[in-house]
């Protein structure tokens, strides 16, 4: 069955314009500043070693003549030849030999030793760059295609800087010696040789031309199949549980073949120039043999035997290199094909902090005034310092206030509008709203996680571009509905939220959590090992284990984004009495968005409704409750609404007046085809419109 679109990392098209390295010249001088910057002296060694294996050769090649010429010839014309001077000649022409394997070895054995110390240092500096990178660049790029910068990509440089560059600067040292060695023997034969080189250079270049594009669409694909397995590896449950398995293999399998499709153009080009030019090698061979021959036999130009037997040692020697260079262009080209995705990752812009307010120890003088301190006092303080040289201190406090705001993940499609809200210190404020109405986009624009286009967002009344970025995170914390926990023990998971706290603070932190009980039955405790993103856990533990690490970080603002979705109604209970005892000392507060009416109840004193990115209102949760019993609405109040009204609500075609508190008018009004399973956003919704008509 054809596949038309397969949705994944990526895009899908099996055609379309091939890709071309951009400046390779550029590119490859940056891999080699990336060699120079740490192993110069070992380059200089190498590149020493690759000399004297070329000399070495060229010398050995030489002195066939003098073997031929002064040994061998003269032997045969001698009754009772003395082998004396030719077993010296021999050791000299092995010593010779002996001396590049030798520089062979050596220059071999360093250049593992560059390349690899090189590759390392290139892992270090991109998972470095890596890490301040802006959440923005990791929603917009699938994670496997930026796992295939790692390990395809960096394995490519790995082949051509212990591989190809070593090859190609020996391959340019001995052509350029046998060379002048060939035109020093015969100048008529060098001729013949090269008309042949020129030759093969010209198929060479046809063969290169043809198979670069193909390379490059090759590293490409690669990115593409691994980015699609792992998010099929990812979504492996959702997969089985739609029984989307043909429809997933499917999709594998067209780009599978798109990634066969270009390796195969790309490998079908380049396996065949290296037959092609050893062919033309052997006629460029067998040219110069009858070409040496007759002119050995004719006296033409002083041609001897032992001539024409060293030239056609070096026409050989001669030819190789160039095979080898041509060989050698196609993997240099699928390098720089990979070194172009590396360093364009490399290239991406770093976050941003232009913030200069920090985060700092404080504590209180003898005159009651904020001071900075070293010692961990409990006390959080920012320190703002001020252009005219001044330095003051505000107590961290967890004052949050949005002022305008507009924000949108594109700049063409703003997604808050106009957003007005605060929190003071000691409040419980729930964000409700349909899915997509921007509940989690608040939580990123507190962290910064992104960027707002207009408007303010002020922190204990300071504006948080004027904080860095680190001390604001640090001064909250986070539960996310996604849990990750890292390969680790479970006491070092918890203790992510503050690397300095101790184990009984982690403990603590746990205990609070209502985690210390299942962590106990673990195999070992505290020191279980989580691997696999906490595979070995319920889905409801890993929250508790979140939940744990935020706590042990005791922030002034916790950030609860549906926390509690993944637990059972017992877990929930006992996790909002957690939450409930954070925010009783009214120097913590909560920012929390939820679905699930029984958390607003139980924990929220503000209600803070989205629709569509707007902000319908911000009104105390007891006012809700006593003028509109919106909360308290059960099933059998949700029965009472038409579907028809909660379309009508969504598409904003409000066209009534009535409130859900209003029993009898809702009775009189709402017919018994009824929508079972309406949400607290949709009661919500009723009761914004049902005010505006009033």
């Amino acid at each position: 069955m054809a596949v038309k679109e397969v949705h994944g990392p990526g895009p899908r098209g099996a055609r379309g314009p091939r890709p071309k390295v951009e400046n390779p010249g550029k590119l490859l001088k940056r891999i080699m500043d990336e060699v120079f910057r740490n192993y110069l002296p070992h380059c200089i060694l190498v590149l020493v070693c690759i000399v004297v294996s070329a000399l070495a050769n060229v010398q050995a090649s030489l002195f066939l003549q003098t073997l031929m010429d002064d040994y061998i010839v003269p032997m045969t014309r001698q009754q009772n030849p003395s082998f004396a001077p030719l077993a010296g000649a021999l050791v000299r022409m092995c010593c010779i030999y002996l001396v590049g394997i030798l520089a062979a070895w050596a220059n071999a054995r360093i250049m593992v030793n560059v390349t690899q110390g090189t590759l390392r240092n290139l892992r270090t500096k991109l998972f470095t760059h890596m890490e301040s990178l802006p959440i923005r660049y990791f929603d917009t790029h699938p994670h496997g295609d930026i796992m295939s910068v790692y390990t395809n990509d960096v394995d490519t440089l790995r082949q051509m800087l212990s591989q190809s560059i070593p090859q190609l600067v020996s391959s340019v040292i001995t052509i350029v010696s046998v060379f002048f060695s060939m035109c020093m023997l015969s100048w008529q034969l060098t001729i013949v040789t090269m008309l042949m080189v020129a030759l093969m250079l010209f198929c060479s270049k046809q063969i290169a031309k043809s198979s670069s594009k193909y390379f490059i669409q090759q590293q490409r694909d690669l990115g593409k199949v691994n980015g699609y397995i792992e998010e099929m590896m990812e979504g492996q449950k959702v997969v089985k549980v739609f029984t989307h398995e043909q429809q997933t293999l499917a999709g594998f399998r067209e780009l599978n073949d798109q990634l066969k499709e270009s390796a195969k153009q790309a490998n079908a080009f380049s396996n065949i120039m290296m037959p092609v030019n050893a062919q033309l090698g052997n006629i460029s061979y067998a040219i110069c043999a009858l070409t040496g021959a007759t002119m050995a036999v004719g006296g033409v130009g002083g041609m001897t035997l032992g001539t024409v037997v060293a030239f056609l040692s070096l026409n050989k020697g001669f030819n190789m290199p160039i095979s080898q260079v041509s060989m050698q262009a196609n993997s240099v080209i699928m390098a720089l094909a990979g070194a172009e995705r590396i360093f364009k990752m490399m290239d991406e812009p770093s976050e941003t902090d232009e913030g200069y307010v920090t985060l700092v120890n404080a504590k209180y003088d003898r005159n009651d005034q904020l001071v900075e301190t070293a010692e961990r006092t409990g006390l959080w303080a920012w320190k703002h310092p001020h252009h005219d040289g001044t330095v003051t201190y505000h107590k961290l406090a967890g004052d949050i206030t949005f002022t305008d705001v507009d924000f949108g993940y594109v700049p063409e499609k703003t997604v808050l509008h106009d957003i007005n809200l605060y929190g003071r210190p000691g409040q419980k404020i729930a964000f409700v709203g349909s899915t997509g109405a921007g509940k989690t986009t608040i939580t990123n624009l507190i962290n910064r996680f992104y960027d707002i286009q207009d408007g303010k967002i002020r922190y204990d009344g300071i504006n948080i571009h004027k904080i860095k970025k680190a001390d604001l995170r640090r001064s909250l914390g986070i539960v996310l509905q996604d849990t990750h926990l890292f390969t680790g023990t479970v006491m070092e998971n918890i203790r992510y939220g503050r690397l300095e706290a101790t184990d009984e603070e982690c403990i603590a932190a746990a205990r609070l959590a209502n985690a210390d009980g299942f962590i106990k039955r673990l195999p070992e405790g505290y020191n279980t090992m989580l691997t696999g993103d906490g595979a070995n856990l319920s889905q409801g533990q890993r929250q508790l284990l979140a939940i744990a690490r935020a706590a042990v970080a005791d922030p002034p603002v916790l950030i609860l984004d549906e926390a509690t979705s993944g637990l059972d109604p017992v877990m929930r209970d006992e996790m909002l009495e957690v939450f409930w005892d954070f925010v009783q000392d009214e120097e913590h507060s909560i920012l929390m968005s939820s679905h699930i009416t029984t958390d607003l109840e139980r924990i929220a004193d503000r209600i803070t409704f989205l629709h569509r990115g707007k902000l319908l209102f911000c009104k105390p949760k007891d006012e809700l409750l006593e003028r509109y019993g919106i909360l308290r609405c059960g099933a059998a109040d949700f029965a009472k609404i038409d579907k028809a009204d909660i379309l009508a609500c969504r598409r904003e075609d409000y066209q009534w007046s009535v409130l859900v508190a209003d029993k009898e008018a809702a009775r009189r009004k709402y017919r018994p085809q009824v929508l079972d399973d309406a949400t607290i956003d949709d009661i919500l919704l009723l009761y914004v419109k049902g005010e505006q008509n009033r």
